[in-house]
């Protein structure tokens, strides 16, 4: 999921600062890792190469006539003696135990804790293993022994325990890697710095002009209508902050606000294609009149289609005049089937339309407004969205009733923040 673009040069700030933060300490953790991987195939390594000497000792005739149980062998005492490996065991090509050197401060890791079977490594192949015995860190060697005619005759297992020095080696080479890691990566954070705050600032402003222009665009579909239909530009932002309180109140998803947002602002944009003498008539429309009327919600949908940013307000344009019992149009639908954007504002539409006066009607009061959407719950509307809006309703007409149509603009840009600055 992407972070929306700030809405400030504070905001920009504080998420580069978190981005590259982030980004040296991934850097130190790989290149931590990355030191440790590298300084333990230098200890495997050696460990290896330690024990491929100690197995050249027994690719003689010696090694033919080994016998089971022997200890003290002097090549493995003076290999043991001689290098970090602190016990070393010999086993038959049917790997079977032959013998073993320890060194003397070993003995309890060679008879307490050690598998009496290590894993066999095919001809020409070792095997490496890091082990924890007795609080010690061993690289375990396993090395194949091959006689002189090259047939398996055996096989050698050595237990290598890094010496102190390699240990404080290695430590400092983990920490001297991620130093410069850290060193290098700040260094190119700062560097780029002012170039990223330059870049997001251009992203942000190029946003704010999208957004401006698509609020415009939104504005002029509304004024369009409103020119050709009486009060509906102030009703399209009364019925909007209406529904977004609604919505909010019924603990709708902050992310499915916008398409509600959208969809109330230009629910009756079909009315653009509805003849005049039908649209502005004072009086009751005649059947044949209201079968027009009721086919701007379909010319509304293709209206907006193609608009890939409006997608989201389809089905309050389309729904808008669905009725809960299943009378309502244009497609008839009946309770759930109606989403719940339609639901929601279907109540605020009507409740606008019974409190404003217009040319052909007196408006009424809020209180009688609200006592007709509870009759007509359960027909007309949903109850639970009647419920809901019982609760905010009255304080919310007192102040949008009292609102300007300029306040009105005022009062809906936080909604198209919301809506186009995602």
């Amino acid at each position: 999921m992407t972070d929306p673009l700030p809405n400030s040069a504070q905001q920009m700030r504080w998420l580069l600062a978190r981005r590259l933060g982030a980004a040296v300490l991934v850097i130190c953790l790989l290149a931590g890792a990355a030191a440790f991987m590298f300084e333990a195939r230098r200890a495997e390594q050696a460990a290896l190469e330690t024990a491929e000497a100690a197995a050249a000792h027994f690719v003689s005739p010696a090694m033919q006539a080994m016998s089971p149980g022997e200890s003290g062998h002097k090549h493995l005492r003076d290999l043991l003696d001689g290098s970090h490996f602190i016990g070393i065991r010999v086993f038959d090509q049917s790997g079977n135990w032959a013998y073993e050197v320890w060194d003397e401060s070993s003995n309890r890791i060679a008879t307490t804790t050690l598998p009496s079977r290590p894993t066999w490594p095919p001809m020409g192949e070792s095997r490496r293993t890091w082990i924890s015995v007795a609080q010690d860190g061993l690289i375990q060697v396993v090395l194949p022994l091959a006689g002189g005619d090259g047939r398996l005759v055996g096989y050698i297992e050595g237990f290598y325990r890094l010496a102190p020095e390699v240990l404080l080696h290695q430590r400092e080479q983990i920490r001297n890697g991620v130093l410069m890691a850290a060193v290098s990566a700040l260094a190119t954070g700062v560097a780029l710095y002012p170039l990223l705050l330059s870049m997001f600032g251009h992203a942000t402003a190029l946003s704010d002009r999208l957004m401006n222009a698509n609020f415009s665009l939104v504005h002029a579909l509304g004024k369009s209508i409103a020119k050709r239909d009486i009060d509906t530009d102030a009703h399209n932002y009364r019925v909007t902050l209406y529904a977004a309180a609604l919505a909010e109140e019924m603990g709708v998803s902050p992310n499915e606000i916008p398409h509600l947002v959208i969809g109330a602002f230009l629910h009756d944009v079909g009315k653009i294609g509805i003849p005049d003498h039908i649209l502005q008539k004072p009086g009751r429309l005649s059947a044949e009149e209201f079968e027009v009327m009721k086919t701007h919600t379909l010319m509304g949908l293709e209206i907006i289609a193609g608009i890939h940013w409006l997608e989201g307000a389809a089905e309050v344009i389309r729904h808008h005049h669905e009725r809960i019992d299943g009378k309502g149009y244009p497609d008839r639908l009946a309770g759930e089937e109606i989403s719940l954007h339609a639901r929601i504002f279907a109540v605020v539409d009507v409740f606008d339309a019974l409190v404003s006066a217009r040319p052909y009607k007196a408006a009424i009061s809020p209180s009688e407004a609200l006592a007709i959407l509870e009759r007509e719950a359960m027909q007309h509307f949903d109850a639970d969205v009647v419920n809901a809006f019982n609760r905010i309703a009255l304080s919310l007409h007192g102040e949008v009733a009292r609102a300007t149509e300029a306040d009105l603009h005022r009062a809906i840009r936080p909604l198209w923040l919301r809506c186009f600055k995602k």
